[in-house]
């Protein structure tokens, strides 16, 4: 038995065109979320290391920069989350 290809040369540069254009959307979309990961562990890091800095600070240190120590993660993070 033999097989037949009728699809035209164009059809056949199509599907690879396709097939191409999908790989690369799929790993697009597969460093920008990585990127997007990056980028929000960093963030973090930053904000964990500024309530450290201020958890070491004393309590008149605190209160002369109007902070109370109940209120340091929520202070670091008020941005982001709605505490």
């Amino acid at each position: 038995m033999a097989y037949f290809d009728t699809t035209s040369p164009a059809g056949v540069m199509s599907r690879e065109i396709t097939a191409t254009r999908n790989a690369f959307s799929k790993m697009g979309a597969f460093l920008n979320r990585f990127m997007h990961v990056v980028a929000e562990t960093s963030t973090l890091n930053a904000r964990v290391r500024k309530v450290e800095a201020l958890r070491a600070k004393s309590d008149e240190e605190l209160a002369a920069m109007g902070i109370r120590r109940d209120d340091i993660v929520r202070t670091v993070f008020a941005d982001m989350y709605y505490l």
